[in-house]
């Protein structure tokens, strides 16, 4: 294994674990129980979640580091840190580590969501769509041998990230859908006990 392929194995399972905290963090917005629901039994899905996303950090801030060990073409820490001026695909990096910075973002205030309240906190948490989709197109655009070859979308570790991306898509308009469909149920509800009090 080269360490190119050690840092794509990285990125690899760090959108596994985004796409897993998304989803947990979809079913919760939707007040799943999973008491109510499967496996009908208690656990702490807020833990699932918390842990789920800690992993997606990890993963993805040592998702970089192999590239330290990569001879041809070399990397320093600042193009790492700031990949702009990376020797290879600048573009794609940048979007990765804005990905990986806006992470930082989502877990520091996170950790501090009764400090900040829950409104700021909410919305802060949002920065988790623009978080992962970085994390998605980088890892689509991006050559893991960092040769000037195409990128090959029939490779598997590009078909993971699009079923992923795909995953994703399809659960958030889901989300979407329901809870339009939950408004929608509930404003018919309250209208019918209006006209009953009438």
């Amino acid at each position: 294994m080269t360490v190119l392929d050690l840092s794509a194995y990285l990125g690899q399972i760090a959108v596994g674990f985004a796409t897993a905290n998304i989803l947990i963090g979809l079913m919760i917005f939707g007040r799943y129980s999973p008491v109510r629901y499967w496996p009908h039994r208690r656990f702490d899905i807020f833990l699932i979640h918390r842990w789920t996303g800690y992993g997606t950090l990890g993963f993805t801030l040592l998702h970089p580091l192999p590239l330290l060990l990569n001879t041809n073409p070399h990397f320093r820490v600042l193009d790492i840190a700031f990949p702009v001026w990376s020797p290879q695909q600048p573009l794609e990096n940048t979007i990765g580590a804005a990905g990986l910075y806006l992470l930082v973002v989502i877990v520091v205030t996170s950790l501090y969501r009764i400090e900040l309240g829950r409104h700021l906190w909410k919305l802060l948490h949002y920065l988790t769509y623009p978080a992962a989709a970085a994390l998605f197109i980088h890892g689509l655009l991006t050559n893991p041998n960092l040769n000037e070859q195409p990128v090959d979308y029939l490779d598997g570790g590009k078909i993971f990230v699009e079923i992923c991306m795909v995953i994703i898509v399809c659960a958030s308009a889901w989300r979407v859908h329901y809870g339009r469909k939950k408004r929608l149920a509930k404003r018919v509800r309250a209208l019918g006990q209006e006209a009953l009090g009438d």
